[in-house]
């Protein structure tokens, strides 16, 4: 069975435009710089499975028609990934059905402290999610909709992120990790999605030569730079890339 993925959000932590509205160098008129926070959501049959919860989320569901989310896999416990959870409330009233999440445990152990109300029953308010500390592998789903993962910790300034690999792919949203260049799991994937916050160097994210060094060195087929800052114009980025480089821009399709 065939298998996609889409870029719900490519954003930095404030989007673009921040909420004041400044748009910093992007060009307002352009729709494909208009950029919600990172999430993303993997599709195979009836198996949908969000990376990240973004404070988006909600918009983002709502504009692709996603009415179902099978479960939820987490890259790390920032708010820009993890304060959108509540909003999967609905999706639990629908089909009475706990939702799974899933991350390392410094991730699961924060959003159980942070949002302890949908991991148990409080007052009249059932929980709605299950936690799982991931392994470095693990499955999601039920038969040809199964999607296998392989998982890699990595730096992202002082804390960690995961790297999720799955049908030939590779996601990494948030990372300044370059010792990535040797992991061979990495190499020669058909996808590799990749944090690309600023032109500048940045502590915790890759900066655009940084992104561009690691893509040279893993010789993906493809690669997508997301988590992208208000500095990154969608066409003046596009014209400093390889051919086989392109920004991800929110609603980015591909067939995995």
């Amino acid at each position: 069975m065939k298998s996609k993925l889409i870029i719900l959000g490519c954003g930095s932590s404030v989007g673009v435009p921040r909420v004041d509205g400044f748009w910093g160098k992007c060009d307002r008129s352009n729709k494909k710089n208009i950029r919600t926070r990172c999430s993303a959501i993997i599709i195979k049959g009836f198996n949908l499975i969000l990376i990240d919860t973004s404070p988006d989320i909600r918009k983002q569901l709502l504009t692709h028609k996603i009415k179902k989310v099978s479960s939820v896999i987490f890259t790390h416990e920032h708010a820009d990934q993890t304060n959108g959870l509540f909003e999967l409330r609905p999706f639990y009233w629908k089909y009475k059905k706990r939702i799974n999440i899933y991350g390392n445990l410094k991730t699961i152990n924060y959003l159980k402290k942070s949002q302890d109300y949908l991991f148990k029953r409080i007052d009249n308010y059932p929980p709605i999610v299950k936690a799982n500390v991931i392994n470095s592998k693990f499955s999601l789903g039920k038969l040809n909709e199964k999607i296998y993962f392989k998982t890699i910790k990595t730096k992202h300034g002082k804390t960690s992120s995961m790297i999720y690999i799955f049908e030939n792919t590779a996601y990494i949203s948030d990372c300044n990790d370059l010792s990535i260049i040797k992991v061979k799991e990495l190499k020669n994937l058909k996808y590799l999605i990749i944090d690309c916050l600023k032109l500048k160097k940045h502590p915790t994210h890759f900066n655009l030569k940084e992104a561009l060094f690691v893509h040279q060195c893993l010789n993906p087929k493809k690669t997508i730079l997301t988590n992208l800052h208000s500095d990154l114009d969608y066409n003046n980025l596009l014209k400093k890339l390889p051919p086989n480089v392109v920004p991800a821009h929110d609603g980015l399709s591909l067939n995995l």
